[in-house]
């Protein structure tokens, strides 16, 4: 399905480049382009999440989020002239790229660094005037000494 997509991208683009014609191909012409490359990356993104599934029997949900957040760019790119006379159709694409733009900031934030995560969880400690805010490393420079940390 891939190469048959890139195949049809290639032709559309060459047809296009090669051809006769005297008018831009910036209007319908490059949004059908537009389509065929959105449609060789998710079916280059589906077949990752596959791959990955069947490697580590691991669901990628940010690789899930992206898939479908390209889907859904592509469906507004391409969508046909005199489709803003239908809102609900815009108004479910807005919210399913508000939705699936949110899902995948929360995935991201939640996988940054769950220690880091936890340490904004708990309140950091006030230093008294003459605390130096350096904390020494023990002596192979791993970490902080058991005995500063008891202070």
């Amino acid at each position: 399905m891939i190469i048959a997509a890139l195949i049809q991208l290639i032709v559309n683009v060459g047809n296009e480049l090669f051809a006769d014609s005297q008018q831009s191909w910036l209007g319908d012409d490059l949004i059908k382009v537009l389509g065929d490359l959105l449609t060789v990356l998710i079916a280059l993104e589906v077949l990752q999440n596959v791959t990955s599934y069947l490697r580590r029997h691991v669901v990628q949900i940010e690789l899930v989020l992206v898939t479908a957040l390209t889907a859904v760019a592509r469906k507004v790119i391409v969508l046909p002239p005199g489709s803003d006379d239908k809102p609900q159709l815009l108004a479910g694409l807005g919210i399913a790229s508000i939705a699936l733009a949110g899902a995948y900031w929360l995935v991201k934030r939640a996988t940054i660094d769950p220690a880091l995560s936890a340490r904004s969880r708990t309140k950091p400690t006030k230093l008294s005037q003459g605390e130096d805010q350096f904390v020494p490393h023990d002596a192979d420079g791993e970490g902080p000494n058991a005995a500063d940390l008891q202070r």
